[in-house]
């Protein structure tokens, strides 16, 4: 008469974390492009999983802006990177590879702006005298470093495919500005409030390029539970 044998632990699957390469594009500027008149913008971003939480992060991109006020037409045209890291604060189950993140960037812009028209009152308007018009002036060289804080989204909607959502805000360490004209709009940071704070978002479609995995006990493995082992008879 057979018995049925109880299952070893030896005989339960490990469970593994995937690491990797997670490359997509911001379809909020993408999406800007083309129903804006005034923007022309791509944001490439890719972030590499270090540990179990934590990722390096990066985005590249270019802009091209026109801002239209009451007495003040630019245009802002230049490129930007930021890099830093996001922590995964959120607790998967099964194979589920959702984030649900907040992180630290470092952002430099390089651009330029272009004056297109720049109107100064006269408060003293005699003998018919109009408000000075200035244009066509271009300022080149322009730099900008900032911090920036990030809390995002991401979710798996297929194997390795990602949408994600993002909040960013920014603190302006330095500018370099032209003489006589402010950076009100800056690459990659967006419009400069008096105060140099500023605010972005993003909205993201990514891919996810596995390059290894790890197990997820392999913190436990090889830890001892104290006791020394036995020698055979």
């Amino acid at each position: 008469m057979g018995f049925a044998q109880a299952p070893q632990a030896d005989s339960v699957p490990i469970r593994k974390d995937r690491y990797g390469l997670r490359l997509g594009v911001d379809a909020l500027k993408l999406a800007r492009t083309f129903y804006e008149e005034d923007y022309r913008g791509l944001e490439l971003t890719g972030d590499y999983r270090l540990t179990k939480k934590y990722y390096a992060a990066a985005e590249v991109g270019n802009e091209s802006k026109t801002t239209v006020e009451d007495n003040l037409n630019f245009t802002t045209k230049g490129s930007y990177v930021k890099i830093g890291f996001d922590y995964n604060a959120h607790t998967n189950w099964l194979d589920l590879e959702n984030m649900i993140y907040i992180g630290l960037r470092y952002g430099f812009s390089a651009f330029r702006q272009e004056l297109n028209s720049y109107r100064v009152y006269n408060p003293n308007p005699y003998w018919g005298e109009d408000d000075e018009s200035i244009s066509g002036t271009e300022y080149k060289g322009l730099t900008a470093h900032w911090a920036e804080a990030v809390v995002g989204i991401k979710a798996q909607v297929f194997r390795d495919v990602f949408v994600g959502f993002s909040f960013r805000m920014n603190r302006l360490l330095s500018s370099k500005e032209p003489d006589g004209f402010e950076n009100l709009h800056i690459p990659g940071y967006n419009r400069v409030y008096s105060a140099e704070f500023g605010v972005g978002m993003n909205y993201t479609v990514s891919y996810f390029i596995p390059l290894y995995k790890k197990d997820k006990d392999k913190s436990k493995a090889g830890k001892s539970d104290g006791k020394k082992p036995k020698k055979g008879n």
